[in-house]
């Protein structure tokens, strides 16, 4: 019997890359990523020599915004698994692109899904919303549970509510198996800078080389988070997708751990080797309309599968840090965003 196959869709991204790093040490699947022909590469790096010896992993063009495209990748690796983390993700961005925005993640997600139906195939497939979809919940609402209603804060979280229900669509109106996560703050090393807790790490890496001044930049630090590990969060993707997956299933998932973006920035800063750093509130970083509470009831999820998040707060702080210092150093980040 051949090895299952997968296809992951945002394949050069933190949770893709972190997926792809997971699956190779833990199952005998082989792997497809979907590639942009314009991708940075750099989450991947490691990955290249196996790419290029076809060792389990493989690279194939398709992107969101081009059906046929679409079409031709899932005919050529033919997956049992299809893991959609694809999306323009950055919530501040959706702001000044908020029809791309919507473009690549509403009609993106339609499009793959319909291209897999189309197929003939009948794969497990996650489709990623985001814990973004809750918006603006009133703290005395919180922990958030999966059927508390929408209330988008962003045209990113609109997006989103858009790929949560075009994923049970597919799996309600034809019978794919389609499960849908909102999956809560996480981060970790590979995390783009343009989220808070990751440009506050680059800041302080340059700052600690002598790069930029001592001056941090920041945007909203009153939000309310709940913060897990990408390392767990994409263990929690792979239990989704093998213990018996539900079509249909949407679950939050999310850490135990909860303080605000203040709190998260003065651990990092307790981390560096530098005292002298000033915090500065810079008015570009502020959102228009915040999803300032966070903090999700994960029982359904883990009720199901069992999973439990094991690496706590501190050490994911701790690896996102040295991340950008190792950046840093090797000179390949100076830009500060």
């Amino acid at each position: 019997m051949s090895e299952p196959r997968c296809l992951i869709t945002g394949f050069t991204g933190m949770v893709g890359s972190h997926l792809a790093d997971h699956l190779l040490a833990h199952t005998d699947w082989r792997i497809a990523g979907l590639l942009r022909w314009n991708d940075d590469l750099s989450n991947v790096e490691h990955l290249l020599p196996r790419i290029n010896e076809g060792d389990r992993v493989e690279l194939v063009y398709g992107d969101l915004n081009d059906y046929p495209s679409l079409q031709r990748a899932i005919a050529a690796v033919r997956p049992d698994y299809v893991f959609h983390l694809a999306a323009q993700s950055y919530p501040k961005t959706s702001f000044d692109a908020p029809l791309e925005t919507l473009q690549t993640n509403i009609l993106g997600t339609a499009a793959l899904l319909e291209a897999i139906r189309q197929s003939g195939l009948r794969p497990v497939v996650h489709v990623c919303a985001s814990s973004e979809v809750f918006g603006r919940v009133p703290r005395e609402l919180l922990p958030i549970h999966e059927d508390r209603p929408f209330h988008p804060a962003s045209p990113y979280a609109i997006s989103k509510v858009g790929t949560d229900l075009v994923g049970r669509f597919y799996a309600e109106a034809y019978g794919l198996t389609v499960m849908t996560t909102r999956m809560f703050t996480h981060t970790g090393p590979r995390r783009g800078d343009v989220f808070a807790e990751s440009t506050f790490a680059k800041q302080i890496a340059l700052i600690e080389e002598g790069r930029i001044a001592p001056v941090l930049r920041t945007g909203n630090l009153d939000s309310l988070r709940t913060w897990s590990d990408v390392r767990d969060a994409v263990r929690a993707y792979h239990l989704l997708v093998t213990v018996n997956p539900t079509a249909g299933a949407y679950y939050n998932i999310g850490g135990t751990f909860s303080c605000t973006v203040g709190a998260m920035l003065e651990h990092l800063l307790s981390l560096s080797t530098r005292d002298d750093i000033e915090v500065v509130t810079d008015p570009d970083r502020l959102r228009p309309v915040d999803a300032d509470l966070q903090v999700p009831d994960t029982a359904k999820f883990r009720a199901h599968t069992g999973w439990q998040p094991t690496i706590p707060f501190e050490q994911t702080m701790q690896d996102l840090l040295d991340y950008w210092r190792e950046r840093v150093r090797s000179g390949r980040q100076f830009l500060v965003r």
